[in-house]
């Protein structure tokens, strides 16, 4: 199968060309193998026992092999990150020696030394819309936060397009496969993530069913900031003998090291124009297919509304996923980027933004997420007021939509398809 250039491609070449060592981090099966060998001179694969071993024997192996060095999925293996983190140190001032692959954070793993210094972290999402090649984008991200800029263009995307996009996963290799088979590698994926990769952090997961059931409700919380106790609610109903907090804890960590779980953190500004804000997250899975696949509800009920939600039962589930859609896309944008992302709302829920989008000189820009194609002056309303709170601060508002032309409203807020978004 033919490479399908991504955009942490341009991250790497850039990083690897004045830092030693980089960590690409993100979920089993976003293509962080495909992409990290392209670059590498030799290639060492911990789930591989035989390489495992080499490894585990003495720790000058790793200096004997040609360099671009690719160590994949090296948290089989902890002690390589030490390795490497002594390895650098040896030869300071050298770019380009390592890259490291791994499907699980070392944020809260205490085997292995920070690498503060030595390896430096990057983060690989599914596909974002725009690295799935179904439209040329004609909205920039970077010209929006440097001023205000024209506006236009059209798609032919409809709303079923996009929810074939939400089914079908950023996922390349579930993506690859036919319609007809991907649900049942949506499911292998997370039966494999319960039962097994948990595990794989060290971790006992005695009730494998209970650990799936918060996992669906969880999902089913998805671009809410519903409170945990509801998610646990939902996960057990009708339940006396619910698991614990330590379990739920357990269950939340452990996920989110997996990156299974990719909350969007709240917008915190480090300047005091706005006061009052929720410090808590939006509920999101690293993919909205995965959402759509523990929600159970298939292509036909999502157009027509079919979709139970935590905490919001007057939302409509299509557009959760579409939201979260939405917040993949612009994170892997933001990634690029090198900008901070999150959400805004204020403490009583009077004033809510989906997307906050923060460059390195504090500029915004902030987005609203509509399923519809046809935006009113309600829709842009929290734009409008985040205006008046921010002022020349916030560069450029807009909704994403699913309609077929991208605009700008008489008030100011662009409208853009999210098939039309690019970073």
């Amino acid at each position: 199968m033919d490479y399908h250039r991504r955009l942490v491609d341009d991250t790497l070449d850039k990083l690897l060309a004045g830092l030693p060592a980089i960590s690409l981090e993100g979920a089993k099966a976003v293509g962080k193998t495909a992409t990290a060998s392209r670059r590498a001179a030799t290639i060492v694969r911990l789930d591989d026992p035989r390489a495992a071993e080499a490894v585990f024997a003495t720790d000058e192996y790793l200096a004997t092999l040609t360099r671009p060095l690719l160590i994949d999925e090296w948290q089989l293996v902890p002690t390589v990150w030490d390795q490497v983190r002594r390895a650098v140190d040896d030869r300071p001032g050298e770019a380009g020696m390592f890259l490291l692959t791994g499907s699980s954070s070392l944020a809260t793993d205490a085997r292995v030394h920070s690498g503060a210094g030595r390896i430096f972290r990057a983060t690989m999402r599914p596909l974002s819309m725009v690295e799935r090649d179904r439209q040329t984008p004609t909205v920039s991200l970077a010209n929006l936060m440097a001023s205000p800029a024209n506006i236009g263009g059209t798609t032919d995307l409809t709303l079923g397009d996009y929810v074939d996009e939400i089914l079908q996963s950023g996922l390349p290799g579930i993506r690859a496969l036919k319609p007809s088979v991907q649900g049942f590698a949506l499911d292998g994926y997370l039966a494999n993530i319960v039962e097994h990769d948990v595990e794989e952090l060290g971790v006992r997961v005695r009730k494998p069913a209970a650990m799936m059931a918060w996992l669906r409700a969880y999902a089913q919380a998805t671009s809410t900031s519903a409170d945990y106790a509801k998610i646990l609610d939902a996960a057990t109903p009708g339940e006396s003998d619910k698991p614990t907090r330590i379990t739920l804890d357990t269950y939340r960590e452990h996920l989110t090291r997996l990156f299974i779980l990719d909350p969007l953190p709240a917008w915190m500004p480090h300047y005091a124009a706005l006061k009052r804000l929720t410090v808590s997250p939006k509920h999101h899975l690293v993919d909205p297919a995965l959402a759509a696949r523990l929600a159970g509800v298939k292509r036909e009920g999502l157009l027509v509304g079919e979709g139970d939600r935590v905490s919001d039962p007057t939302g409509s589930w299509l557009g959760a996923l579409f939201e979260s859609l939405v917040v993949q896309s612009v994170r892997v944008y933001a990634d690029f980027l090198g900008w901070n992302v999150g959400h805004l709302r204020t403490h009583r829920g009077e004033r809510e933004i989906d997307i906050v989008l923060e460059a390195p000189n504090r500029d915004v820009v902030a987005i609203e997420v509509k399923l519809s194609g046809v935006i009113s002056d309600g829709d842009a309303s929290h734009l409008r007021w985040l205006k008046t709170q921010l002022g020349p601060r916030l560069k450029d508002t807009l909704v994403v939509s699913t309609g077929p032309s991208a605009y700008r409203r008489p008030d100011g807020v662009a409208v853009v398809p999210l098939a039309l978004l690019g970073p």
